[in-house]
C-alpha cells in the first residue's frame, strides 16, 4: 500500500489502483456525509483534484496519488458515506483506476514514512 502527502492511499491488484482516503484523514475530518465522484473514464494526472468529500463542518478535495483513468466508483458509498470512517482502507475505497505511469509510484510514501508526517 502507498500511501500520498494529501492523504490518500493506493493499493495495486492486478495493474488496477484502488484509492480511498487515509485513516488519519477521515479522523481528521469527522463524520462523512457525501462524497463527489469523478465521471467513469475521466482522467486526472498525478495530485490534481479528482473529487471531495463531505464532512458534517468542512468539505475536502481529493487528491490522485497517480495519474490514471477512472474505471469504477464506489457507489456504496453514496448511501452510505459515513462506511468511510468506519473501514476507511477496506470497503470504503473510492475508486478504481487504470495507472497511467507505473513510476509515479515512487514519488508516495510507503507506511513507515506517512505515519511519520501524521504524528
Amino acid at each position: 500500500m502507498y500511501y500520498s502527502k494529501e492523504h490518500t492511499w493506493l493499493k495495486i491488484t492486478d495493474g488496477i489502483g484502488i484509492v480511498g482516503i487515509t485513516d488519519f484523514a477521515q479522523k481528521e475530518l469527522g463524520e462523512i456525509v457525501y462524497v463527489e465522484f469523478p465521471n467513469i473514464r475521466d482522467e486526472y494526472e498525478q495530485d490534481e483534484v479528482f473529487g471531495s468529500v463531505e464532512a458534517v463542518k468542512t468539505v475536502s478535495d481529493l487528491f490522485m496519488p497517480v495519474s490514471g483513468k477512472i474505471i469504477e466508483t464506489n457507489e456504496s458509498l453514496n448511501n452510505n458515506p459515513t462506511l468511510i470512517n468506519e473501514k476507511p482502507l477496506d470497503d470504503a475505497w473510492l475508486i478504481k483506476i487504470e495507472i497511467k505511469d507505473n513510476q509515479e509510484v515512487e514519488n508516495l510514501l510507503n507506511e513507515n514514512d506517512y505515519q511519520e508526517i501524521t504524528q
